[in-house]
């Protein structure tokens, strides 16, 4: 669909409600292993990889421009091709904005919204951002280059491993595979565009806001606490737009599904079971 083939893992039972996993930097549908079977019992989970991303393959042709616009009319495309008419979407790091410009698109298809370290509030922005900001308002070679020079392997393996009280339980396949698939030829350029077009982001903050006062989608905020990108003030200001949002925090880092998946999954299931689907 949309001239691309997209690579996406599927759980559960095709009849079931719909949960849609959208994936972040610098990861793919292959962080969501452990997460899929937990949910799968009841729910049908679908996690496709974005554009530049995983497994999903965009041809030369295409001649595709990498932007979150183009990443959510791509995944919005992907929804079609699955006659997707409902379905509650879990949003992680690049996932969010992805997944939020569908909801504005189509607020009628949300049925919840399950965030992620999943950030859509300037205050969210921790101090690792400094260096991309800097490439956002100085988009000069060099720093380009500078956020070049955090995205090889142990820059990487750092997003996974930061904040985790004990470092030792991330298992290194994940971190491994995003380092193969960063390194493809073309890659590296592909993903400094989508930090340059983060900015565009940032600049849609208020229009999600105002997509969470008027929809009041049933939202739960669930956030590892010392992730260095999306503090958790970006989780707490949930409640501003949404007050009935649930916030539970976790002691871990970015990626929240490596340590505490059996943690997210409860959770997950104590929430989508009061929803209306």
């Amino acid at each position: 669909m949309d001239g691309i083939s997209v690579f996406y893992r599927e759980s559960g039972p095709p009849n079931a409600p719909v949960v849609l996993l959208l994936h972040g930097f610098p990861a793919s549908s292959f962080m969501y292993r452990e997460l899929m079977p937990r949910l799968a019992g009841r729910y049908r989970v679908i996690a496709p990889d974005l554009p530049g991303f995983g497994f999903t393959e965009v041809p030369e042709a295409r001649k595709y421009v990498y932007t979150f616009d183009a990443l959510a009319r791509s995944i919005l495309a992907f929804t079609d091709a699955l006659q997707l008419k409902r379905y509650a979407i879990y949003v992680f790091d690049y996932g969010a904005p992805t997944g939020f410009r569908m909801a504005m698109a189509h607020p009628e298809r949300i049925a919840a919204i399950i965030s992620q370290n999943g950030n859509a509030y300037e205050e969210g922005l921790g101090d690792a951002w400094a260096p991309i900001q800097r490439y956002w308002l100085d988009p000069t070679p060099q720093n380009r280059d500078a956020v070049r020079n955090e995205l090889g392997p142990e820059g990487i393996r750092s997003q996974y491993t930061y904040g985790v009280p004990d470092p030792a339980v991330i298992a290194p396949e994940g971190y491994t595979l995003d380092v193969a698939m960063i390194t493809r030829p073309g890659n590296m350029e592909i993903q400094l565009d989508l930090f340059l077009d983060y900015a565009n982001n940032v600049k849609l903050y208020p229009a999600f806001q105002e997509y969470f006062r008027k929809a009041q989608p049933p939202l739960l905020a669930i956030w590892g606490k010392h992730d260095p990108f999306f503090i958790p003030a970006g989780a707490d200001a949930y409640r501003r737009d949404n007050p009935n949002a649930l916030v539970q925090f976790l002691d871990t880092g970015h990626f929240a599904t490596e340590t505490h998946v059996v943690d997210i999954a409860a959770a997950m299931q104590d929430f989508l079971a009061t929803i209306a689907w």
